[in-house]
């Protein structure tokens, strides 16, 4: 069967950028910045002409001049019609017309393939759903990185921006990056960690947790209680099943923990049967997720390598 081949990118951390052919990366894929350590800094300093011309050279040196049919693009916030509405983990991108930025710096590289724009944890459902062929099932996922992202697949309309779901009534909890009051990012995210424990990184509150450390300990269970409150709504309002876990912060979740408080906030017999799965490989993933579904969208009802 030809393979139609398309370019998938993703910006949750850093710029991730692969060459999909049948729902599966051809070749590695390539990362800037490489350093782990400099990513999300870089990325929130970077103008969004600028985001626009560094994701015009990444997909370059991918297509290697090759032919290539559709081009999809994740980006964290509410993005909708290739414009990027809002995005607290990015604030320079808030109405951008990114999907013309991108075109055009294309344009000028000869490349005239479609661009399309996605939701950055909704690219991470569909590559999952390919990835393992379930693209006739519902699929969720929280992304746990410098922000939380709340992917579903298949697509459904609506913002579906669960980091900011109201988890806590408390009027101190106010560490979100959109400046909401009990949002679900405003616990777990990266930036929200560093600024409640100004003098540990994330990954230390966590190594403090295992070592005895009473306040860290605390807020462990204070994060895990969150995503049990946020994965609750979700089952109260589509129903239970599996959820999956990825991002950088997933090391630090423990399923029997979350699985406790979960089960303390869903008591009806219908609501149960839920599981979590923790995934690893989300770059390579939101690559693969966001290639297909810019096929999708290019070629409707086409077939492309065995996702039809």
């Amino acid at each position: 069967m030809n393979m139609r081949r398309a370019i998938g990118v993703t910006t949750s951390q850093r710029i991730a950028t692969g060459l999909v052919e049948g729902d599966k990366v051809a070749g590695p894929v390539r990362l800037y910045p490489e350093e782990q350590d400099a990513e999300a800094e870089e990325l929130l300093a970077m103008p969004a002409e600028m985001v626009a011309h560094t994701i015009r050279q990444q997909i370059e040196a991918v297509a290697q001049g090759g032919a290539i049919e559709a081009i999809g693009i994740g980006l964290p916030g509410i993005v909708r019609g290739g414009v990027i509405e809002e995005s607290p983990n990015l604030q320079q991108l808030k109405g951008c017309r990114m999907r013309e930025l991108v075109s055009a710096e294309l344009h000028a590289a000869g490349i005239n393939a479609p661009v399309f724009l996605y939701n950055d944890a909704d690219i991470v459902a569909a590559g999952l759903a390919a990835k393992r062929g379930q693209l006739d099932r519902l699929i969720r996922v929280w992304t746990l990185g410098h922000g939380i992202g709340f992917g579903i697949y298949p697509a459904v309309d609506g913002i579906w921006e669960g980091g900011h779901m109201v988890v806590s009534l408390d009027p101190n909890e106010k560490f979100c990056g959109c400046g909401g009051v009990g949002h679900l990012e405003g616990i777990m995210g990266h930036r929200a960690m560093r600024l409640r424990f100004l003098d540990m990184e994330p990954d230390e509150i966590f190594d403090a947790a295992n070592r005895g450390d009473h306040r860290c300990i605390t807020f462990v269970r204070l994060w895990h209680r969150a995503l049990a409150a946020a994965t609750a709504t979700s089952i109260h309002m589509a129903g239970p099943g599996k959820f999956f876990i990825s991002g950088h912060h997933a090391k630090h979740v423990d399923v029997s923990l979350l699985n406790q408080y979960l089960h303390d906030m869903v008591k009806m017999s219908p609501l149960q049967g839920y599981v979590f799965e923790i995934v690893a490989g989300e770059e390579e993933v939101a690559v693969i997720g966001a290639a297909v579904n810019a096929l999708h969208e290019a070629f409707p009802g086409g077939t492309h390598g065995g996702v039809a």
